[in-house]
């Protein structure tokens, strides 16, 4: 007999959460990926055409206050800034709308995810575990990737080292349902941009960088002055695909001006706050609704878990 669909699904991020471990092994009171990270405070000014896209809580009022974290790529909180597996980069960012109530975006600086659900992600991860490089070829990862040309596209994308964390443009992966006052409803996906446009050093540049390059370097940024990214919305087309995160949306889909992130200190006690802070990738909030997309629940499930554990170390 099935398991009914809440518990299919804390059973596959429990699946995951193990498939990690095996592979960064665990390191109590961090993440299990993304788990090297910094934390920095900051304020959220929505722009007047969000209102067209929806009536959101953070859109309605003049400013919210938001705490967002930087990562790298990866269970390895120790991972120099310099090695490519610290790429892609993530950005969560909270909009912290009263005591215990907020709004999460979850972002990285791939557009997209390399797998449509979580069976497939864990399939992926279980190939790389068993790829090492005693394997001999076809190893597992390939013939995985060989057989699924979303993840082999993901996996060869450029991924070049920004100059700055604050450099580089986030994606927000799955798609979600804005509603506006008038009730009208888009689909449309994050899309985090610096203010100061993309900066990435020259291939093979970054081999020298310090172990805590970026972490430094966005902590003394953002004490010399605010340091901004504009929020936008891709809105998708009728007939475009909004419940798979693999699939692109064409770059000439318009873009509406969700708001500005003002970023304007470093969280003072950083690795206590990164250990209890668990971000939602779902809105829940009114005017943004989960997309069908078959990731969202998941993460929210494996977010949830792994914050638990390292709450509990």
């Amino acid at each position: 007999m099935p398991l009914p669909e809440d518990e299919r699904i804390v059973a596959l991020a429990n699946d995951l959460l193990q498939q990690f471990d095996q592979l960064f092994s665990v390191h109590p009171g961090f993440r299990a990926a993304h788990a090297k990270g910094q934390m920095l405070t900051g304020v959220f000014y929505p722009a007047p055409e969000a209102q067209t896209l929806t009536a959101a809580p953070h859109i309605v009022r003049k400013s919210t206050p938001v705490t967002v974290r930087f990562s790298n790529s990866t269970g390895l909180p120790e991972l120099p800034d310099s090695a490519p597996e610290a790429n892609p980069r993530g950005l969560g960012v909270r909009f912290n709308l009263a005591e215990h109530v907020h709004t999460d975006i979850v972002s990285h600086t791939m557009d997209g995810f390399p797998t449509r659900d979580g069976y497939e992600f864990l399939e992926f991860l279980k190939a790389v575990a068993a790829s090492g490089p005693e394997v001999p070829s076809p190893k597992p990862v390939e013939l995985f990737l060989g057989a699924h040309p979303a993840a082999l596209a993901f996996v060869q994308a450029p991924k070049p080292f920004p100059t700055s964390l604050a450099r580089d443009t986030y994606y927000g992966v799955t798609a979600f349902e804005f509603t506006n006052a008038a009730e009208e409803k888009r689909f449309g996906r994050y899309r985090i941009v610096p203010e100061e446009g993309n900066d990435y050093f020259a291939e093979g540049a970054a081999a020298s960088l310090s172990a805590n390059y970026h972490f430094d370097e966005i902590v003394a940024r953002v004490g010399k002055g605010p340091v901004r990214f504009t929020i936008l919305v891709q809105i998708a087309a009728p007939g475009d695909v909004v419940d798979d995160a693999t699939i692109h949306w064409p770059e000439e889909r318009p873009l509406v001006k969700f708001g500005t992130l003002e970023l304007t200190g470093a969280v003072p006690d950083n690795l206590a706050q990164q250990k209890h802070i668990i971000f939602d990738p779902i809105p829940r909030v009114t005017g943004i609704e989960p997309s069908a997309d078959p990731l969202l629940e998941l993460r929210a499930a494996i977010y949830l878990i792994s914050g638990r554990r390292r709450r509990a170390a």
